[in-house]
């Protein structure tokens, strides 16, 4: 019964009562009344789309293609994309979509491991705060572009300082005299008498592009390091509440609601791609951008160096979202027999495609930069928020109706920040409706305002003159090794302890009997090869993990240790609960792992009509119920 309902002489025929409860109300052809189900399969796959397609495929892999060897980089990749991603993301996709879960409830295929879920979570709910940052210093230089002149494209006395310049100033270079000896000399001499540099000997002055002040000076109001919070930027703080706004107000009915929003965000930002290409290729100097991208500039020998092999690796794991929690989350509202093995496949090469097209249309204006100021693109080819922010905002100035190209490229950030930012909310949301299921039902919108304003309110630090620090910070030690910690826990306990062949008989209860052969490749994925190659790239990430840096700015100390604080905070959830299960077992110590080791006595598909021989004992919920951290709704029902 909703909460309001018009009367009955104001209501039409058989159509559903007007209803302002978040109650689910569900639709006819639903196969879960209780969870929900995506509307259409479309919505399901542009919502993966969106989540596995990010800023990272606009900002870092055509920066990582270049200094790689460029076409040769595409060798290792789609190797790694074959052999690491894939695997693990079909992996996913099928966990969620059997037992209809999100990522912590799900390990109920293996209580000893139920801590790598919350660590996913975890991991995530850290990576979100930060998120809607960027996506909120997009929005202010999409409002910044509404302008007959983008304010970053002069140096402007407001902000800028005296090494802000538009042009590079040479001071100094060398020419070759009249009897032919090469001689260094002042740049001012050279041009009064009409001669010539010789190619690569200017001497620059040290100076700052307008683009580049605009974004430290004016929109971040940066201070000098970590120690030095400052005050909140308001303007950056409004940007960050606008988008939180945006976020919530896309997930207020769940996945019925953000399942309709990425028929926009996730298809445009392809329209937007196609615009800026077209307009980048038709500006000189952009061949000599995409030669350097993906050309004749390519450099095949770089594939005998173990770090392009491992960047590859790092890229496609990132790249596709794994491990975060999401895809299991996104793919968990599917029904039972959806195909998730085409739907895998699908999603893992569009996003590829996706980042090798983005670097046509990053690097042709690159190219056209290179060329007007006269530099080498290796000069002005940059990755991160150095890309985003200053390096491409500074090429768009110079074309004509630069506005527009400007709010082109911001719209389209916002737009593949905002798909990503919908899904990993979804992820915390899904957590919190398979510990809460009724209270999710009844009270979804006020719980997403409520989760939506707190992680604005976590946020503001990242809105201070130092927040950029903060950004990088949370970046640096929660975005990088601790998923991949996590990845290879869930592979291995999986495929080894669980049963990789125990596995593929729940998948073929989804999808119908598949062949010997055609599992053949899942095995030595699942079994050796990519749990392997996962354990190696974590252990050399390890070995090569730096302090944290923000460009010249070196973090003091205690930064480094909060940084250590949340890793480990996200990280000490595996053993905690593994203990916790432990010895909530019964038995010796011996037996007690032994039936950690085992799935829960729920453990299985959600509706009984699809649960088979199998899984035809399988306790229903509503008669044992378990909760994976204790709560206190636990402890109620327990004296119900």
């Amino acid at each position: 019964m909703g909460w309001l309902t018009l009367p009955a002489f104001l209501r039409c025929g058989d159509k559903q009562e007007f209803t302002l409860s978040t109650e689910k109300i569900a639709d006819k052809d639903e196969e879960n009344s209780e969870r929900g189900n995506w509307s259409s399969k479309s919505d399901y796959l542009l919502s993966m789309v969106g989540y596995a397609v990010g800023l990272g495929n606009v900002w870092r892999f055509p920066y990582l293609t270049y200094q790689n060897g460029g076409g040769a980089f595409l060798i290792p990749y789609t190797i790694m994309l074959a052999l690491a991603g894939l695997p693990l993301f079909f992996l996913e996709c099928s966990l969620g979509q059997f037992a209809s879960l999100g990522p912590i409830s799900v390990w109920r295929i293996l209580p000893l491991l139920q801590g790598v879920g919350v660590t996913m979570v975890i991991i995530s709910t850290f990576v979100t705060i930060y998120y809607n940052v960027i996506i909120g210093y997009s929005l202010y230089y999409l409002f910044a572009s509404f302008q007959s002149k983008l304010p970053w494209s002069e140096c402007d006395p407001e902000w800028a300082n005296d090494i802000c310049s538009k042009t590079p100033l040479v001071l100094a270079c060398n020419v070759t005299s009249e009897d032919g000896t090469i001689i260094p000399t002042n740049y001012s001499w050279v041009k009064n008498h009409n001669l010539t540099c010789i190619n690569g000997s200017k001497v620059f002055a040290n100076t700052q592009v307008p683009s580049e002040q605009y974004w430290n000076k004016k929109v971040l109001q940066r201070t000098e390091g970590l120690n030095d919070t400052g005050e909140i930027v308001w303007y950056l703080a409004l940007c960050l509440l606008l988008s939180w706004l945006i976020v919530a107000v896309a997930l207020f009915k769940g996945i019925k609601s953000s399942g309709k929003v990425v028929y926009f965000t996730a298809i445009f930002p392809y329209v937007i791609l196609v615009i800026l290409l077209v307009r980048g290729a038709t500006l000189e100097g952009a061949r000599e951008g995409i030669e350097y991208y993906i050309g004749s500039q390519s450099n095949f020998t770089k594939l005998t160096e173990a770090e392009v092999w491992k960047d590859a690796a790092t890229q496609i794991f990132f790249s596709l979202s794994v491990a975060w929690g999401g895809l299991v989350a996104l793919s968990s509202y599917n029904k039972f027999n959806n195909n998730c093995y085409s739907d895998a496949i699908f999603v893992c090469v569009t996003n590829c495609l996706t980042s090798v097209f983005a670097g046509f249309a990053i690097f042709s204006i690159l190219g056209h930069m290179a060329f007007v100021a006269d530099k080498k693109v290796s000069e002005v080819v940059d990755s991160g928020f150095d890309l985003a922010f200053v390096a491409y905002p500074e090429a768009l100035s110079k074309l004509p109706v630069a506005p527009l190209w400007s709010f082109l490229f911001f719209f389209m950030l916002l737009l593949l920040g905002l798909d990503s930012q919908f899904a990993t909310v979804e992820t915390i949301t899904t957590t919190i409706h398979d510990i809460y299921p009724k209270l999710m039902k009844k009270m979804r919108i006020p719980v997403t305002l409520g989760l939506c304003a707190v992680l604005f309110l976590l946020g503001l630090i990242c809105v201070t003159q130092a927040g950029i620090y903060w950004v990088n910070l949370i970046d640096h030690f929660c975005a990088g090794w601790g998923i991949l910690f996590a990845a290879v826990l869930e592979l291995a306990g999986i495929s080894w302890i669980y049963g990789g062949n125990r596995f593929i008989e729940d998948i073929e209860m989804m999808l119908g009997k598949k062949s010997w052969c055609f599992w053949l490749w899942w095995r030595a994925c699942w079994f050796v090869i990519t749990p392997c190659l996962l354990l190696a790239i974590l252990i050399w990430s390890l070995i090569t993990f730096d302090p944290p840096k923000y460009g010249s700015v070196t973090y003091p100390a205690w930064g480094s240790a909060v940084g250590w604080c949340m890793i480990t905070f996200c990280l000490i959830w595996i053993p905690i609960i593994a203990i916790y299960k432990i010895i909530k077992a019964k038995g010796n110590l011996c037996q007690r792992i032994a039936a950690c080791c085992k799935p829960q006595a729920n453990w299985g598909p959600a509706l009984m009509c699809h649960r088979g021989e199998r899984y035809c004992n399988v306790v229903d919920e509503e008669k044992e119920r378990d909760f994976e951290i204790p709560t206190v709704d636990g402890y109620i029902h327990k004296l119900e």
